[in-house]
């Protein structure tokens, strides 16, 4: 018997210390913000200190006497995101576009607390330092979220409101075992001490293919660019904390309070926020457009670039000339 016990503990040993020596094959450093400025900064990158320590990485595009655009980002992702609209939108209009702190080339301090208030503020504040006056907010996904909570938030500064695929429909929980299996192992305490870390190329390679449905834009490039960006320092942390974070839900009533013109753009076919919390969007906020997307996923503006920057277009045309700055 005595044995056989041993046995087993020499069995169990090797396993453990084949595990842990797979998770340690498997870490991954931080890449130096030196690197990764490198690599994904570009002529128009630009660089604000911001209150609360942060260093906004944004880019300030396109004709700069035109109305201007604020487009904001989803979880995970950074202003590139954007760059299809920005080619395509920026000779009739100022676009900004910024990485959240977590995200993209934006520095946070050691211990930030993301949320999509914080978010929302910031995103004014940035707006105000440039004196773009009362600007057109765009978000996708998370910053969707966002989008809307700026525009609550800061009536004054914000002209009109575009959701694309945005997250944040109040009253519905989300099962972590709905999405794509990145969100599985987040939604675990457990999953996010494992992933803290460690290489995660294969599982945000498969969350982009739900996102994108079209495989063949889920490039090496783009899972470089996601993988290497969430390796900058301290945004793991970040990253982590949102996903961990309680999420603050406005009232089906609050949306009600919205008074300024609103698009709805949804892919019929999103995996990761449901064609549904577009409809339900749409029909909370008074006189808003729904655009939908049949066969489209989470990102209409990579996805579909050319179609969705047009209905993006028709809708900015449509309001005219900017009012003036207030003081």
């Amino acid at each position: 018997m005595k044995s056989v016990l041993r046995v087993c503990a020499v069995i169990l040993a090797a396993v453990i210390a084949v595990g842990v020596v797979g998770y340690v094959t498997l870490l991954r450093p931080d890449i130096p913000y030196a690197r990764l400025e490198a690599k994904y900064a570009n002529a128009a990158s630009r660089f604000i200190d911001m209150p609360g320590g942060l260093q906004v990485h944004y880019r300030d595009q396109g004709d700069k006497a035109r109305p201007a655009v604020v487009m904001v980002h989803g979880f995970s992702a950074s202003l590139q995101a954007w760059e299809p609209w920005v080619t395509r939108l920026g000779r009739d209009y100022r676009i900004v576009t910024l990485d959240l702190p977590g995200h993209g080339l934006t520095r946070a301090p050691a211990g930030y607390r993301p949320n999509t208030t914080a978010y929302a503020d910031l995103v004014d504040q940035l707006a105000l330092r440039l004196k773009l006056g009362p600007y057109v907010v765009v978000g996708n996904s998370m910053g969707g979220a966002v989008a809307w909570k700026d525009a609550l938030r800061h009536p004054a500064d914000v002209r009109a409101l575009v959701l694309v695929d945005a997250a944040g429909w109040p009253e519905e929980k989300r099962q972590h075992g709905d999405g794509p299996f990145v969100f599985k192992v987040l939604g675990s305490p457990l999953g996010r001490l494992m992933i803290r870390g460690v290489d995660t190329r294969s599982m945000a390679a498969d969350g982009l293919r739900d996102a994108y449905l079209d495989k063949s834009l889920v490039t090496p490039a783009l899972v470089d660019r996601y993988v290497e960006l969430s390796r900058a320092p301290g945004h793991r942390d970040i990253l982590l904390a949102i996903v961990a974070g309680r999420r603050a839900q406005e009232s089906r009533a609050e949306f009600k309070t919205l008074r300024v013109p609103t698009l709805v753009m949804h892919g019929m076919d999103d995996r990761l926020i449901p064609y549904t919390d577009g409809q339900a969007f749409a029909a909370a906020i008074p006189g808003a457009q729904l655009v939908s997307y049949p066969g489209v996923g989470h990102v209409p503006m990579e996805q579909i670039p050319d179609r969705s920057a047009a209905d993006l277009k028709a809708f900015l045309d449509a309001l005219g000339p900017a009012p003036p700055a207030r003081p």
